[in-house]
Parts: C-alpha cells; structure tokens; sequence
C-alpha cells in the first residue's frame, strides 16, 4: 500500500486519508474516490490529495477486520458488520467473560495493523454489552500478515461468554447481640440485588447464633433444599477454624480456602458440600459495592469452578477502590479532602398518586418516613439538612419536630418537583461543596448510602456530579456541586435535575448503592410492600 500525496490524475480508487470538501461536495475520510469526486476536487482548485493506494496483495480495511473476527472461534458473543476497519462484538447474555490472553497476544504481536482489544479475563458482562473488538490500523492488510493471524486463530477458542444461570440461594446470616437488625435487614436486601443481576433470587433466608453448632445444622438445611449456600457472619473470619470454615467442615464438607488475595473480600471463605459451594461472605459484602466476594460469586453464577488456585491468582488488579462503611478503612481521607456537603430533603409534594393520604407520614418502624429519611441525612456526612416543604406543611414539620434541621417553604409546591429542588438550592449555604439532594419518599436510604456519595464527590475532587444506582440505572439521591446550581434556576415544572445531570455540564459519577437508589413509595401498592402504612 502506498500512502502519501496523491496526484489527481492518479486519484481515482485511491482511498481518502482525510475529509476534504470540495465547494458543496463533502468528502468523508476512507470514500474511494470516484471519477466525479476527483473532477470535483480539481474543479475546487486542488492539484492532490492524502490518499491511500492499495496494492494487488492487498486487504481494504473492512474485509480484513472481517476475516480476522472470522476466523476467531468464540461462543456466548455476536459480531456486528466491519466498519470503517472494525468489528465490534458483543455479548449475547450476562455472564462471564474469559479470554485466551496467550492467543490474543500472539495475533496482536504478528504485525501492528492488527489489534484486538478485550474487556478483562473473568469480566462480568451484561446482555449486549461490547466484549471485543478487531481493529485494522491502516487502510489495508497484506495478505501475508492476514494469513498468519488466521492460522494462529485456527482450533482455539479466543473468547467467550459463559451466562448466568438461574439459581435457588440459601441464605445464612449468624446473630450476635452486638450486631443490629437494621445491618442484618440491609444484608439481605444487598444480597437479592447482587443475586438479581444473574436472575437468581434468596429462596430462604435463617437467621441463628454466632455458633459452630447452630450453624452446621443450618448449611445442612440450606444445602439440602438450594444450589448454593451463603453465609454472612456476625463476626469476620479470622482463621481457618472460625466458626464458619468449621461449621462447614462439621456438616460434612471440605474448606477449599479460607481467605482470598482481594482486598475488599480477603475474609471469604470458600467451601463446598454436596457438590455445592458454600460461600462464606466476607464484611465487606455488607455493600454493594464490587469487592472479592463478586469476583467468586459471579463465576459460580457462570457455571465456571473455582479453586483455591483460582483464589490466589486474584491478587495482581485484586486491589480494589476502598469501601467508605467499612470499620477499618486501608487508609483515611485526608482532612483537606472534606468538602461540605449540605443535605436537602424534598419532602413538598402532595402524594397524588396516593390517592389522598399524604406517603410522607406514613409509619415506618413506628416513625413517620419523612422523618426517617432525614434522620439518615443528619447521622451522615452531611454539614446539615434543609426540609423543603409545602403540601401539610405544618404536619410534615411536626413530624420532624425536635431534629436538628432547618426548613423552608416553597409556596409554589403545586407546580412540580423543579420549584422545590430550586429551593432548596437556594437555601445552601455559601460554603458548601456540593448539595445532596433527598426524595424523602424512600424508605430504604441509609446514613452509610449517603456517605458512600459523599466520599465519592470528595474524591472527584468536589466537581462532578455523583448519582446513586441500582444495578446500573440512575437512582437517588444525587450530589450537584455548586458550579451546577445556577443552572437549576432554568428547570420548570414536574422535573428534578435530571436534564440538569444529563446535559454535560460536570463528569458524573455512578455509585452502585443497590435497591435502595430506586425504591420510592408512591403507590399505596408500593407502600404496602415496602413495610409502610398509611395515615389518614
């Protein structure tokens, strides 16, 4: 292939390096040049172009990409058409990604015009998600250099998607006086949320005492009735004869480790009885957040064994982003790094969904659910919180009567949601950061979900927008820092910030808080189901 200035006698089939106009006429980068376009560019008062001329061994760009995906042999995954020198494929489920990274390098080693990038060995992937893609670098191939990658790629799978499978999950979560039945509750819903994402769910859940005895009948149980047995302890694994790996070993099976090179999830416990893992969490499963325990947990979803060997290959990339909620961080934030967050609850709607009672007083656990929310507001990280109210206004602030927040009033309540989130911005104070902005119609939010997006707007600096998730999709709360608030000023009627996130005005950081980021009430359906009851 020659490249280079090419005369415009000698354009014609040549492969346009760059897009060039041509009065009216637009020529796109990689057009074979036609007879017309050339006498158009000649008509434009050009003399050459930077083109490509192939030569007769020869490959163009997308054939090339073509034949390399061709010949890459690969299950669970669909490629797209070659485009423009590339062929994207994508996962045909969730599952798990492996890759033979000794073949993969080899063909990116035969020659630089051919590359092939994928996601991580052992990646968990969603259902259409991009987990490869064969890229031609120039204009061409030789046929030589494509002839060797076919032959590399011959009688070897180079990648594959292995999906999930539905499965039964016993449940285990052992009882000691010291730990709440809040920490214990908010484990389960974690653990549904995690499960979910495989389409598998808890089909029952014990709860007994922090012993070996108690706990070696409950695996029994759990292990006769589900394909696999999850465990959480009150107390983390501290050897390989704790409680957990000898209560597994005590019910009749075998301990393959106790500890894994992953930090977040070194205390797991990995065991097996009856040909079914028992997976004995560690702390920091409590969370939603990915640490070692999702590392094994989705490979057992996948249908792939896991070995003790497997376990402790995890330690190069096994050090994972700190946990905020755990008791013993690796590491403590720096003081200068605590930007003020300040909090704001809406709680002004008027709950027409409802059908006339107002959600927000309704009981949770004996207390009303605005209330509720703003007490996990003020035991957070937050510097303060500001109720914005308006529909019974008077019984909304008497709900919250003798808490430590400020209030403002937003008479404009039956407008939309967009005049109480302006507001409440109004209403933050000069020194603060960012604004945490509560719905305070969801029951679930706990103070250590709001310090988890507060420490992650501290660690993005203080700038970007940090918005929680449940299993990939935007949720709430959110953080908008203060270079955003003078755009909510511009929102009308029945809308939060959400154009305000979307609009490219700050990065935005996603924080997987689980179920809890989309959990509302606004049904009485939903209400029911959430625990709540209703006042009149």
């Amino acid at each position: 292939m020659k490249f280079g200035p090419i005369p415009l006698d000698k354009a014609e089939g040549a492969i346009l390096a760059h897009a060039t106009s041509a009065g009216d006429l637009k020529l796109r980068k990689s057009r074979r040049l036609t007879a017309a376009d050339v006498e158009a560019l000649r008509g434009a008062g050009m003399s050459e172009v930077i083109a490509a001329v192939l030569d007769a061994g020869d490959v163009a760009e997308d054939e090339a990409a073509g034949r390399v995906a061709a010949a890459l042999t690969f299950t669970g995954i669909v490629p797209k058409p070659p485009a423009t020198g590339r062929v994207n494929l994508h996962a045909q489920a969730s599952g798990v990604f492996t890759v033979d990274r000794a073949l993969i390098d080899a063909i990116n080693r035969v020659d630089p015009a051919v590359t092939i990038a994928t996601v991580p060995d052992h990646a968990t992937v969603a259902t259409g998600q991009m987990v490869a893609t064969v890229k031609i670098i120039p204009f061409a191939v030789p046929e030589d250099v494509l002839a060797a990658v076919e032959r590399l790629a011959e009688g070897r799978s180079a990648f594959d998607v292995h999906p999930f499978a539905v499965r039964r999950i016993g449940l285990i979560q052992t009882m000691l006086p010291s730990l709440k039945a809040s920490v214990i509750d908010k484990t389960a819903r974690v653990t549904a949320a995690r499960l979910a994402r495989s389409g598998s769910s808890i089909a029952k859940e014990l709860r007994v005492p922090h012993r070996e005895d108690a706990l070696v009948a409950a695996i029994r149980d759990m292990a006769a009735t589900s394909d696999m047995v999850l465990v959480f302890g009150a107390s983390a694994m501290c050897d390989p004869n704790d409680v957990i790996p000898a209560a597994i070993r005590a019910a009749g099976g075998e301990v393959l480790a106790a500890g894994m090179p992953v930090d977040p999830g070194n205390l797991l416990v990995l065991g097996r009885l009856s040909g079914k893992p028992v997976l004995g969490a560690p702390g920091c499963a409590r969370s939603p957040k990915e640490n070692g325990f999702d590392w094994v947990l989705d490979r057992l979803m996948a249908g792939l064994d896991v070995s003790a060997k497997d376990l402790a290959g995890m330690g190069v990339g096994g050090l994972l982003m700190e946990i905020p909620t755990r008791p013993e961080p690796r590491e403590r934030p720096a003081t200068a790094a605590r930007a003020a967050v300040h909090a704001v609850v809406l709680a002004a709607g008027r709950s027409s969904r409802m059908g006339g009672p107002n959600k927000l007083l309704a009981r949770f656990h004996g207390e009303p659910l605005v209330r509720r929310v703003a007490e996990s507001a003020l035991a957070s990280q937050a510097a303060g919180v500001t109720v914005v109210t308006g529909h019974q206004a008077e019984r909304v602030r008497a709900a919250l009567e003798g808490l430590g927040v400020s209030f403002v009033a937003n008479p404009d309540f039956a407008s939309g949601l967009a005049s109480s989130l302006k507001a409440g911005i109004a209403s933050v104070p000069g020194d603060a950061a960012g604004a945490l902005i509560l719905l305070a119609d969801m029951p679930q939010i706990e103070a250590d979900d709001l310090d988890r997006l507060i420490d992650a707007f501290r660690r993005a600096g203080s700038r970007a927008i940090v918005r929680a998730t449940h299993n990939g999709k935007r949720g709430n709360p959110v953080i908008l820092p203060r270079t955003v608030f003078a755009e909510i000023a511009h929102i009308e009627g029945d809308t939060g910030a959400r154009h305000v996130v979307e609009a490219g005005l700050a990065d935005v950081v996603d924080v997987e808080l689980g179920r809890s980021a989309s959990l509302d009430v606004d049904t009485p359906d939903a209400m029911a189901e959430a625990g709540g009851v209703l006042q009149d």
